[in-house]
């Protein structure tokens, strides 16, 4: 089983929206990769939980296309920690967020005439088919 998948939810089907979650915790502060891990397990119930080398790939693409920075952090003043890697979005970062957000919104608007949801017994399943005109296989 791919470690990217949990709860039915295939990594194939979410690779490219990584950099959404990723920037979308960006917008607030700068973070580093394991406490960006956690926030994106936390924000989707456990639902995806995104691999370490995922993650890395993800923050080498966006620094190389201008979407993130990354900086080096000195420990905090407690002594309890290393350095670690941060980054933060830039300009550009946040004009590719919003430019996926509108991709997704389309995505999944075309993508949902192909979904049936059964209401129950007796559902003809006719689904998002009813208004498009889509006639549900079965």
């Amino acid at each position: 089983m791919d470690q990217n998948m949990t709860a039915g939810i295939s990594s194939d089907v979410i690779r490219g929206y990584n950099d959404t979650m990723i920037l979308f915790i960006l917008q607030k502060e700068p973070s580093y990769g394991y406490e960006i891990s956690k926030q994106i397990r936390t924000l989707t119930e456990g639902k995806y939980i995104i691999k370490e080398t995922t993650l890395y790939s993800a923050f080498t693409r966006m620094e190389k296309n201008g979407y993130v920075e990354s900086y080096v952090a000195e420990p905090d003043t407690t002594g309890s920690g290393k350095k670690r890697t941060y980054y933060r979005i830039t300009e550009q970062g946040r004009a590719y967020y919003k430019e996926k957000c509108a991709e997704w919104t389309l995505t999944k608007e075309v993508v949902e005439h192909f979904i049936q949801q059964d209401t129950g017994p007796g559902d003809s399943g006719n689904g998002a088919g009813a208004e498009t005109g889509l006639v549900p296989v079965g």
